[in-house]
């Protein structure tokens, strides 16, 4: 009987096969793709992300937070990031342009779920690159790390339902359209309604 019941609990806990042990705690490694490096923000950075993105509201029009007021808004973010990359389950990437060495933009998990393993991506990318394909590139690789480096089972991402160009980007990287959810989600618009997109381990077999 105690055999039995090990047998269940153990089925129980390895569904759609995420593995027990969950994610695997290996944080924010550098990530290289044909365009761009991925890496972990420094505190020079500063600057170029204020003058960048963090200053434009266009680029936090769908977003959760206000264009920086000054650089020094952004300084003082980076000094709250930049301590988070001890811990495991931490993954901010900076995107550089491998050509230039100019940063364009910000990829992070926002929020990890280990209890089913699942990663919610946010993004957002200086106004003078949109267009030019390097989002879809950036989400693309952070999803595959995310599966094959970090072992989740699930990763989401949303957008406003007002800012359609952002599930192309998701759409792009391979996740899948799942719904909208009506008055779900908060950003500089007010109270929104919130389309979800995900990709499972299971779609990459």
């Amino acid at each position: 009987m105690r055999k039995q019941v090990t047998t269940a609990l153990t089925r129980q806990h390895s569904y759609n096969g995420y593995k027990e042990k969950g994610m695997n705690k290996v944080g924010t490694r550098q990530i290289k793709t044909d365009r761009l490096l991925l890496r972990r923000f420094v505190i020079e950075d500063a600057e170029d992300m204020y003058s960048g993105w963090c200053n434009d509201p266009e680029v936090t029009k769908y977003l959760t937070w206000p264009p920086h007021e000054s650089a020094d808004v952004t300084r003082y973010l980076l000094n709250t990031w930049i301590p988070e990359y001890e811990k495991g389950d931490y993954f901010n990437w900076v995107m550089e342009l491998k050509e230039t060495g100019k940063i364009i933009g910000n990829i992070s998990v926002v929020q990890v779920r280990e209890d089913i393993g699942e990663a919610l991506i946010g993004y957002c990318m200086s106004r003078e690159y949109w267009g030019h394909e390097y989002m879809p590139e950036a989400l693309k690789a952070v999803i595959d790390y995310l599966f094959d480096v970090a072992e989740m089972n699930r990763v989401v991402a949303t957008h406003d339902v007002n800012n359609p160009k952002s599930g192309r980007v998701m759409q792009k990287a391979g996740m899948k359209y799942e719904g909208t959810l009506r008055q779900a989600g908060h950003n500089m618009q007010g109270i929104v309604d919130i389309c979800y997109y995900s990709v499972i381990k299971r779609d990459r077999e």
